[in-house]
């Protein structure tokens, strides 16, 4: 087996990719990292210089990984600058790095695709060792698989990356007929306070259409890129996203897309968008033009629950972060990222710093757990 390296999604071929890839889970799609590197979101200007690799037995693609040297830690969802700070304060460079992650993207899915055949651990242990081999020449200092599916955290755990677990909030889909049924498994308080929110949006005129991605026109992604660039210049900073990649990715996979439109009075003044997998909906991108009561909940959480109930999905992942969705029967659930460091010495602080958070994170787990809305 042979392991080469590509400085592009577009140095191969989209069917090749998606071979391995599957149709489950869209952000490891060709397309939508086509559409982060085609429209300048990831290049090396952003700090993402895509640097995939790919496994040959023979002439044959076994499987793939997705690589990016970074020179930053912004938009990865796990926090590791108080490690580069440390490497900072003895005088080390902890950027760049590798990473193994879909830019931008806190929904934990496949991160090595596999071909069924192969044999995975030793595909695994290639790949490590060609990384491990590159930092040492390169003088990286280390890498970080984020957000991989459960399975492969174990299997990275395995071979001696140091794994590190964080919190999210999920809602799955326990044979609800429909949304009053969910609701019928709350407490009477969160029931009430649920159907207060859905009506005051009603009460205020708003009205909800949802729109899949290939149905959207040209003004209407430009109205949702002003409102997603919102959310960030309301904080003081720029948005991530370039204002052509909504529409790249509608171009190739507008199917898997879904836009929630709020609007007033013939106008739109909010909304929201969520990719479609084989059994989840993740939703990932929210902005307003003016703050009304309960919509942001309406549009993100609300519409996505009832377009699950309705086409049969089983998870909705409504992103990183938001203790909000507890209270909306989102289920807390442990995420994991996998690291390896190259430093023995930093590694070991790493190390102990990780079985200090460890017990911290999964405390918050429950807690937060009990914390949900249902009838006990």
């Amino acid at each position: 087996m042979q392991v080469k390296q590509i400085h592009g999604i577009t140095d191969i071929a989209a069917a090749e990719w998606n071979a391995l890839a599957g149709s489950g889970y869209p952000f490891i799609r060709h397309e939508f990292l086509a559409a982060l590197e085609q429209s300048g979101s990831v290049s090396e200007q952003t700090g993402w210089s895509p640097r995939h690799l790919l496994v040959y037995d023979q002439a044959e693609l076994i499987a793939l990984l997705p690589l990016y040297l970074k020179t930053h830690s912004y938009g990865e969802f796990v926090f590791d600058q108080q490690w580069a700070a440390a490497y900072r304060q003895h005088g080390l460079a902890y950027y760049p790095k590798w990473l193994s992650a879909i830019p931008l993207t806190p929904c934990p899915g496949p991160r090595l695709l596999l071909k069924n055949s192969s044999d995975q651990a030793r595909v695994m242990r290639l790949l490590f060792d060609w990384i491990r081999d590159q930092s040492i020449e390169k003088g990286l200092s280390s890498w970080h698989c984020l957000f991989p599916e459960e399975r492969q955290a174990e299997q990275w755990h395995a071979l001696g990356l140091q794994r590190r677990e964080g919190v999210q909030f999920h809602w799955f889909n326990k044979g609800y007929r429909d949304f009053d049924d969910y609701l019928d498994a709350f407490t009477a308080a969160k029931r009430k306070m649920i159907r207060r929110e859905r009506r005051r949006v009603n009460e205020a005129g708003i009205e909800l259409r949802r729109v899949p991605g290939n149905r959207v026109t040209d003004a209407e992604w430009q109205a949702f890129y002003r409102f997603y660039a919102l959310t960030y210049w309301k904080k003081g900073s720029e948005p991530y996203l370039a204002p052509d990649f909504f529409t790249r990715c509608a171009a190739t996979m507008g199917e898997r897309m879904l836009l929630t439109q709020a609007t007033l009075h013939g106008e739109t003044v909010a909304a929201a968008l969520s990719f479609v997998g084989g059994d989840t909906l993740y939703g990932r991108y929210w902005g307003c033009r003016e703050d009304h009561d309960a919509l942001h909940f309406e549009a993100c959480y609300y519409q996505g629950l009832d377009y699950c109930l309705e086409h049969g999905l089983q998870r909705f992942d409504s992103g990183a972060q938001g203790e909000h969705k507890i209270a909306r029967g989102f289920e807390p659930v442990i995420t994991s990222s996998a690291h390896w460091i190259r430093d023995a010495g930093f590694a070991a602080a790493v190390g102990r710093f990780l079985a200090r958070e460890r017990p911290t994170v999964r405390a918050y787990r429950q807690n937060a757990a009990d914390l949900l809305p249902f009838k006990k």
